[in-house]
């Protein structure tokens, strides 16, 4: 069931993002959260989520240390250089952490690809964070020159998503 809280605080959560409508079932209830007066339809699918509990005898597997920041590669690889914008490209950011996704669902076309020019409207990603799908505007007029991510992928606030060269 919903606490009453809970369904303020998703109320405020819709009101302040670009989506229109959000549904959420948790034990048998079902919420449904719409805006007034708007007549587009917002698709949205959630992946199933699993959990892993480790059993008490398992040990744990040792991670692989993270590369050194210089871009340095493991056993004798050459280091790839560090790669940093043109003056002339402006990066789309992400506002928050979350999960990427470039499609509306996962078999329609990505909302923006390379090469495709954009406004400061158009909708280039879908950011999910809490199980709140947010739809990223591009914010900029220009074309879209290189996605920095990939579909699935987490990405952290402030992350680089897109570079665009601007008009």
């Amino acid at each position: 069931m919903f606490k009453l809280s809970e369904i303020k605080e998703l109320i405020k959560l819709v009101d302040q993002s670009s989506l229109q409508e959000v549904e959420i079932e948790n034990e048998g209830a079902r919420l449904l959260i719409r805006k007034p007066g708007k007549t587009e339809v917002v698709s949205v699918q959630a992946a199933p989520i699993t959990h892993t509990y480790p059993s008490a005898g398992l040990t744990s597997v040792p991670q692989q240390p993270a590369l050194q920041q210089t871009g340095q590669a493991e056993a004798g690889e050459p280091a790839a250089p560090a790669k940093t914008p043109a003056a002339d490209l402006h990066p789309i950011v992400s506002p928050m952490v979350g999960t990427f996704y470039s499609s509306p669902s996962p078999d329609a076309k990505p909302f923006v690809g390379i090469g495709d020019r954009v406004n400061s409207k158009t909708v280039v990603c879908i950011l999910e964070a809490m199980k709140l799908m947010n739809e990223l505007e591009a914010e900029i007029n220009g074309e879209i020159v290189e996605v920095l991510v990939s579909n699935g992928q987490l990405v952290e606030y402030g992350q680089p998503l897109f570079l665009v060269k601007a008009d």
